[in-house]
């Protein structure tokens, strides 16, 4: 492997750019659909970037293709690291904000929520730096912290006569930034959820799309070869 880790755990986004070059690779006619086929089916059962490197090994495509995204995929945290700043807080008063989208999180994001609500959205996010810290206030009011599978979480708010959801605290890929949340919710709640977003589920459900279809093509193919 160039990356020198065969053993480090394939990612979604590693799976997908290598079942994209496939794709390219059938239809420039360099694979026929059999070998497209089995080669996919492996991709996406794919564990560890020794399984994908001599998925394409023998295809023209960039060596990038089966390395690890902090390194140097697409979307790979080594791209979201760095950067100025776009917003340091943010304040809901018998209101609401919102903070998502591809906004640059600071090294410290104050967020305040009286008779109000909030939703602070860092799925596809920029950061400051490889840790940050997002402090939450929720008096009488609610604040929602949205974080992506991958991402290393540590909460550890104080909920009186409310409550300081920490079910999203946990260890990130390598390469994360650390997402600490922290703060006080006073007749009020923060929740942290670890979700993946929109354009992630529509390609996890195109994904098992695919795998169904081939499972039952290799079926009629069993099938066939039975009668013969």
């Amino acid at each position: 492997m160039t990356n020198g880790l065969p053993e480090m755990r394939a990612s979604d986004a590693e799976r997908e750019r290598v079942a994209e070059a496939l794709r390219e690779a059938v239809a420039e006619g360099r694979l026929d659909m059999e070998e497209f086929e089995q080669r996919l089916e492996a991709a996406y059962r794919a564990r560890t970037h020794a399984d994908l490197e001599p998925l394409v090994r023998d295809l023209p495509v960039p060596a990038s293709a089966a390395a690890p995204a902090q390194a140097a995929g697409e979307g790979g945290w080594a791209e979201r690291i760095g950067g100025t700043a776009t917003s340091t807080w943010a304040v809901g008063i018998m209101g609401g904000f919102q903070r998502r989208g591809g906004w640059t999180v600071p090294r410290r994001f104050t967020a305040f929520a009286f008779w109000g609500g909030g939703e602070i959205d860092l799925r596809e996010a920029r950061f400051e730096d490889r840790e940050v810290v997002i402090r939450c206030f929720a008096i009488m009011g609610g604040m929602q912290v949205l974080v992506d599978p991958d991402t290393e979480v540590e909460v550890n708010g104080i909920g009186i006569m409310g409550g300081f959801d920490d079910k999203a605290s946990g260890a990130g890929t390598p390469g994360s930034p650390r997402v600490r949340v922290t703060g006080l919710a006073f007749w009020g709640g923060v929740g942290v959820d670890r979700k993946v977003t929109k354009a992630e589920r529509r390609r996890l459900r195109e994904e098992k799309r695919e795998e169904r279809r081939l499972e039952r093509e290799q079926r009629r193919d069993g099938g066939r070869k039975t009668l013969k």
